[in-house]
């Protein structure tokens, strides 16, 4: 996808450029420091006799497309069409990877951080991932009370909010695509048409509500 920019080579790092690791090692965690955050406390080193990396994790191929990729740059990205930081964004899909019967791994994710995601540097505790764990479904909750006020409050046009949902999806579709995550067409389309059908649903709701409202 290369609409508007969405190209997951444009988070590169150019050849000029420091790395993360060599400017700051903690730049990740502080650089959602206006969200209120705070840095994350990192997890202190192993002992190297215990570093060893765990199969699932060798495995885990989600943000693969993401090689190269510098943090600031793949966060600039994130805020400018979301609410969510790269670090939540990214702990929330591990969350979501490396959920079992009995809880999420958190220790598992903190500890072998750099070696999921390619743009974090630093490792996090338990208590940090769950932090931003926590963070990310709090912003998703209030995005998703602030857009259905927006729709139901006649604001927005029929269309206008058509724009908007298709920017959103858009947006939506290529944080996917990062991820590894290949949709069919038939996928695309399958959710196009449940987002269309709530759209429907929230106008008409909307549309019952002024309608009493003038009745009243």
């Amino acid at each position: 996808m290369d609409e508007d920019g969405l190209d997951a080579s444009r988070f590169a790092a150019d050849d000029e450029s420091p790395s993360r690791a060599d400017t700051d090692p903690e730049s990740d965690a502080s650089a959602d420091d206006a969200d209120g955050d705070g840095p994350m406390p990192n997890v202190p080193d192993p002992d190297p006799q215990e570093n060893d990396v765990p199969e699932d994790v060798q495995k885990y191929a989600r943000f693969t497309k993401m090689n190269g990729a510098q943090y600031d740059r793949v966060n600039e990205f994130l805020r400018d069409r979301t609410y969510v930081t790269a670090r939540e964004w990214a702990i929330a899909r591990l969350c979501s990877d490396f959920r079992t019967e009995t809880g999420v791994e958190m220790t598992k994710i903190g500890e072998n951080l750099p070696e999921l995601v390619p743009f974090m540097t630093d490792t996090y505790t338990p208590q940090a991932v769950n932090q931003a764990r926590a963070s990310f479904e709090e912003k998703v909750r209030k995005a998703g009370a602030t857009f259905l006020y927006g729709a139901m409050c006649d604001f927005f046009t029929a269309e206008e909010l058509d724009d908007v949902m298709y920017e959103s999806t858009e947006v939506a579709k290529f944080l996917l695509e990062v991820e590894g995550v290949d949709l069919s067409v038939e996928e695309e389309l399958e959710a196009e048409e449940r987002i269309s059908s709530v759209m429907r649903e929230v106008r008409e709701a909307s549309e019952e509500l002024r309608e009493r409202e003038d009745e009243e």
